[in-house]
C-alpha cells in the first residue's frame, strides 16, 4: 500500500521567541514600543483632519487628542498586539503606527496589522524600510510564515502587500464585522524560504544608488520581489 504524503520534514527547527524588540531601526525609519505618553501627540497631529486613513480599520477616526490618547494607552495595554510608533528620521516625529499580532511561535507563525500611515509617511522610503525591519525582525527571529491580512475592498494594501513581496493566498467571505459592515479578509504571506531572495531585493532598493538628486527611484521594488512572490493578487495587475 502507497504511503501516505505526511508533509516535508521541518529539520533543525525550535519555536521562535515572542515579538518584543523596543527599537528597530534602519537608513530611513526609526521603530519605538508605542507609548501614549511619548508617541500619541505627534500621531494624533499627523492623524488630523485624514479621516480616510481610518477607512478600513477597526478603530478610528478620533475627533480630539484626549480620545487618541486612550485609544494608544488602551492597545499598549494588551498583551497579545504589539504596537510600533514609526518615526521617520528626517522628521523624528511619529507619523504612523504599524504592529505584530497572532504570534504563534509553535507553529512560527506571525502576523504583521494595524498599518496606520498618515499622508506624510505614505509612499516614502521610510514607510517601506519599516515594514522591511519588521519582516527582518521576525525571520531573524526564526518565524517560518509571515502574514498581511486586509479588508479585501482595501485595494491599496492589497497593492502594498503584493510590492512588499507577500504572495496572495485567497479572500475569507464574511470574516468579520467592522464597524458595523460585512469585511472578507484578503489574505497574504511570506515564507521563510523566500526571505534571503526578498531581503535581497529591499537591500538593493533601499540603496542610496538607487535613487537620483530628485529621489526618483532607479529599481521598483515590486519588479524585485515579483521574481520571489509564489502567487500575485488578481485584483492587482501594476505596481
Amino acid at each position: 500500500m502507497a504511503e501516505k504524503p505526511l508533509g516535508t520534514l521541518v529539520k533543525n527547527w525550535s519555536p521562535p521567541i515572542l515579538p518584543g524588540p523596543k527599537i528597530m531601526a534602519g537608513r530611513y525609519v526609526r521603530l519605538e514600543l508605542l507609548s501614549a505618553q511619548k508617541h500619541a501627540a505627534d500621531l494624533y497631529q499627523a492623524y488630523r483632519s485624514h479621516d480616510g486613513v481610518w477607512d478600513y480599520m477597526n478603530a478610528g477616526p478620533y475627533s480630539s487628542s484626549s480620545q487618541f490618547y486612550r485609544w494608544a494607552s488602551e492597545v499598549t495595554a494588551q498583551q497579545d498586539i504589539l504596537y510600533y510608533a514609526i518615526k521617520p528620521l528626517e522628521t523624528k516625529k511619529s507619523e504612523g503606527v504599524a504592529s505584530y499580532l497572532r504570534a504563534q511561535p509553535g507553529a512560527g507563525s506571525i502576523e504583521v496589522g494595524n498599518i496606520t500611515y498618515a499622508p506624510g509617511l505614505q509612499r516614502t522610503k521610510a514607510a517601506t524600510e519599516a515594514m522591511f525591519l519588521m519582516m527582518q525582525w521576525a525571520f531573524d527571529s526564526g518565524y517560518r510564515r509571515y502574514e498581511w491580512k486586509c479588508n479585501a475592498l482595501n485595494e491599496a494594501s492589497r497593492r502594498a502587500a503584493q510590492r512588499l513581496g507577500f504572495s496572495f493566498e485567497g479572500v475569507f467571505r464574511q470574516a468579520m464585522v467592522v464597524k458595523g459592515r460585512n469585511r472578507d479578509t484578503a489574505w497574504f504571506a511570506m515564507i521563510d524560504h523566500e526571505w534571503p531572495a526578498l531581503q535581497e531585493a529591499f537591500d538593493i532598493w533601499l540603496s542610496p544608488h538607487n535613487f537620483d538628486d530628485n529621489g526618483a527611484q532607479s529599481e521598483r521594488l515590486g519588479n524585485l520581489t515579483s521574481l520571489v512572490r509564489a502567487n500575485s493578487d488578481p485584483l492587482i495587475k501594476e505596481f
